[in-house]
């Protein structure tokens, strides 16, 4: 759900055992309490409105980085296009995708 000025942010990292790009991404257990679980797609990641997207953030990073499990952790702009969730910058674009050099590669690929 968008902040009231519309804008809203995703959090990405590598995960650290094999390089994959990972997004934050909604959990439920079995308590049906929110957790924090990463997935590898965008389409599956969380959205913040900017305020939560630094909470989010600050307790999703050392957790991970405790844990071993990811490094490089940001949160990033995401704009919806045509009703779709879409990075802002390139560089997230690129990374939701896979290589663009190739579009036999990468998440892109599986598409």
């Amino acid at each position: 759900m968008p902040s009231q000025d519309g804008s809203l942010k995703a959090i990405t990292a590598n995960r650290l055992r094999d390089g994959v790009v990972v997004f934050l991404g909604p959990d439920w257990n079995a308590g049906g309490e929110v957790a924090t679980a990463w997935v590898e797609s965008f389409a599956d990641a969380a959205l913040f409105p900017a305020a939560k997207a630094e909470t989010a953030l600050a307790a999703a990073k050392p957790r991970a980085e405790r844990e071993q499990f990811g490094v490089d952790i940001y949160a990033f702009d995401v704009e919806t296009e045509n009703g779709v969730p879409v990075p802002v910058k390139m560089r997230e674009r690129i990374r939701a995708l896979g290589p663009s050099v190739r579009l036999d590669l990468g998440k892109q690929a599986a598409a």
